[in-house]
């Protein structure tokens, strides 16, 4: 099905095209009509791509099925990161590894989604490994694991690194986002 709409937004873009060519061999003063009728099929094509990942998304990743793991960063001064690892239920489910400009936005505030998938109900554990530099720029691997049950509808779970002042450490949380 993916592939027929490829083929379908494929076929558009060929109109365009041919439509543009054609336009060019027209004189200037009938060209403007042409010309705003291609923007406007330019126009639909991205409209219709745009209803079509949208689409894609919800048949691939149904709701009531749909698993998402995220993951933030607060403060930064206890950790450095450099890479994360999930697995769940003991299968590798996402890795990935942090170039300094991605964990600077992470650091700004920014939260990057580690995965969407589906997920069957019942008890599931996620573990997630984080690889970095801890306190005193010495290498520094933490597990954090968190035990949960999926049910209807969608499951979104944060991995969250911040730094504890009082231990002067970084604290990794796994928590269910309501």
């Amino acid at each position: 099905m993916t592939s027929f709409w490829r083929q379908l937004i494929g076929l558009f873009l060929v109109v365009i095209l041919v439509t543009s060519g054609f336009a060019q061999e027209v004189k200037t003063e009938a060209a403007a009509p042409i010309d705003q009728q291609v923007q406007d099929l330019k126009r639909s094509v991205l409209n219709l791509n745009r209803e079509l990942f949208v689409l894609e998304e919800e048949l691939l990743f149904p709701a009531n099925t749909q698993l998402m793991l995220f993951l933030s960063m607060d403060v930064g001064k206890y950790f450095e990161l450099d890479s994360v690892e999930v697995t769940l239920d003991g299968k590798e489910l996402s890795s990935y590894l942090y170039t300094p400009r991605e964990t600077d936005a992470l650091l700004r505030g920014g939260v990057q989604r580690l995965y969407i998938g589906n997920l069957k109900s019942g008890e599931h554990e996620l573990v997630a490994v984080f690889t970095g530099k801890g306190p005193s720029g010495r290498d520094y691997r933490r597990a954090a694991s968190l035990g949960f049950e999926k049910t209807l509808g969608a499951k979104f779970v944060e991995l969250k690194i911040s730094d504890r002042d009082s231990s002067q450490q970084p604290e990794f949380v796994i928590r269910e986002w309501e």
